[in-house]
């Protein structure tokens, strides 16, 4: 009940009366009490007053599975949602949940991870109520040879959302780190369960540096937040909500030809690696060239010297004045 609580205080212009809750929920004033003081020992602070009823007045920054579905717009992304205060992993329990038969669109929240990881097995630090902690599992009809390009539409779902929220540009390395002002905000992984010509799931991590007001020796030349660049701190529940919301408008365009065509000149133009000097960290062997776009597939274009080569997979580092970054 404290779910559908929310989502009418926040809904309604003005006071609710206890009455009108009672009937709405088929509960009694008792049960409305006990709910409104939950949301008040959560940090809702939830106006009281004799013979007009209860008023919301401030929200705190919580990404429970309450305020999420209260503010909740999406069409089917989080029709499902676990929040967990403290989680190993999002990524391992969303393939969980996938493989127990949970919808496609489930999305699990974490407060805080013991064991959250990065691409190339890197680990990412998780502190509780600093960052973003989120894995959305799919299920998608697709070929298993197209998956790897939701790690992209991911991206662009989330430069998007933190664009919109902050006022600021966000930008995309590719294939999928968020950047701002050259720096990391964001990480994305993408693991997929597939047979040869079938996908069981996709589960898409993401982790956003957010209240984060220094970093580690080792990675503060590199990384940033959305505290550090703007100064604001942004309710993170607002943001998770705008990027599925923007999630769904860019997987619907990509699942009509199921590759990027429809998404190449947007992600473009958002790529900070375009017209840049990059240097590949190929299996075979590292090259440097300059990035010249995407394919319609999600590869990264690069001219070197002698000829245009693909990358689809290995890690690219942009010139910066860190060197490759």
């Amino acid at each position: 009940m404290k779910t559908e609580l929310l989502t009418v205080l926040r809904e309604a212009d003005g006071y609710v009366s206890g009455q009108d809750l009672c009937e709405k929920f088929g509960v009694s004033r008792t049960a409305v009490w006990k709910a409104v003081n939950q949301l008040k020992e959560a940090g809702y602070e939830i106006e009281s007053v004799q013979n007009k009823g209860y008023r919301l007045v401030t929200s705190p920054d919580t990404v429970s599975e309450e305020e999420l579905k209260s503010i909740r717009k999406t069409e089917w992304i989080g029709q499902e949602i676990f929040y967990f205060p403290v989680l190993d992993s999002t990524n391992t329990k969303a393939k969980q949940l996938a493989e127990e038969g949970y919808p496609s669109g489930t999305l699990v929240v974490a407060e805080q991870q013991d064991a959250g990881r990065g691409r190339r097995g890197r680990d990412w630090a998780s502190p509780r109520g600093v960052g973003i902690f989120m894995t959305l599992m799919l299920k998608p009809n697709i070929l298993p040879n197209n998956a790897s390009m939701l790690t992209l539409v991911a991206a662009l779902a989330v430069a998007a959302a933190i664009r919109k929220c902050t006022g600021r540009p966000a930008g995309i390395k590719w294939p999928n780190d968020i950047v701002m002002n050259r720096k990391k905000v964001c990480g994305i992984l993408t693991e997929m369960s597939a047979q040869i010509d079938y996908v069981n799931h996709v589960v898409v991590g993401i982790g956003i540096n957010v209240h984060n007001e220094s970093f580690p020796e080792d990675i503060a030349p590199t990384a940033t937040s959305l505290y550090l660049e703007t100064g604001v701190h942004y309710r993170r529940a607002a943001l998770i909500e705008e990027i599925w919301e923007q999630f769904e408008r860019y997987y619907a365009v990509f699942l009509q030809t199921q590759d990027l065509s429809g998404l190449v000149k947007e992600y473009e133009a958002h790529l900070v690696n375009m017209h840049q000097s990059v240097r590949v960290i190929d299996p075979k062997e590292p090259f440097e060239g300059r990035a010249m776009g995407i394919t319609p597939r999600g590869e990264l274009m690069v001219d070197t010297w002698e000829s245009r080569r693909l990358v689809s997979a290995g890690e690219v580092s942009v010139r910066g004045i860190y060197g490759y970054v």
